[in-house]
Formats: structure tokens, sequence, C-alpha cells
């Protein structure tokens, strides 16, 4: 799951635009992708179409709600979340988050792929 801080900010569309590219890297360790911002609607629908994203992106995200369900930063003026990413496992729960304050400082696809690889291996020999 991604926060992100909307169209405008190059970091952000760096950020997607790799996730899109890892689509079947991410896909063979069994990750989905999705990811939210307080852009409108139609800023978002625009920006899925340029840059081919298949993934979901939420639009319209209430910043300060989102905020205090998960501890996201928040820029007040103009209003939005700054960067966040969690990865969720099989049953919703929290194993990883990365927490920006700022323009940087993000998830990137091959960080998860090895996160989840690394987590497998070591449950399959921790189990045997």
């Amino acid at each position: 799951m991604l926060f992100n801080r909307g169209a405008w900010c190059p970091y952000c569309t760096a950020q997607l635009r790799a996730f899109q590219r890892a689509g079947d890297s991410l896909a063979q360790v069994g990750v989905r992708v999705a990811a939210l911002w307080v852009d409108d609607e139609k800023t978002t629908a625009d920006f899925t179409a340029r840059h081919g994203l298949t993934f979901p992106l939420g639009h319209s995200a209430d910043a300060r709600a989102i905020a205090r369900l998960t501890g996201a930063f928040v820029n007040e003026d103009p209003l939005y979340l700054q960067s966040t990413g969690f990865v969720l496992d099989a049953q919703g729960k929290v194993i990883v988050s990365v927490y920006s304050s700022g323009a940087i400082g993000r998830l990137v696809p091959e960080d998860i792929t090895g996160l989840v690889r690394y987590l497998r291996e070591h449950a399959a020999t921790s189990s045997s």
C-alpha cells in the first residue's frame, strides 16, 4: 500500500512507474500493489492513463483521516499526504512500513520482492 503526494510530484511519479514496471516480478512473489493520494478523480484518471498504471490508484483521500489512522505525515498547505508505504501479509498485518516526512525516502519494488523472498526462505527453514 503506497500513499503518494500527488500527480505533480516527480518522486511519486517515479515510484509509481517503478511499481508498474516491476509488476511481473511482484506478481511472481504474490505481491499486489495499491496506492492513494488526495488528488481528485480526473487528475488520477489522467495520470493512470498517461503512465499506463494497472494497479488501483485511489483518489480524493482525506489526508488528515489517513494520518490519524496510520501515522502518515501530512503537509498542511497545500494539504497532501507525505510518501508512506506498507507491506502487508496475507492477513492484512503490517510487516514493514516506511514513513517519509518529505519528498524522498520511500518503498521501492526491489526491496519488497527481496523482503518477501527473505521471509519465505526463513519461514521454510524455521518450520523444518
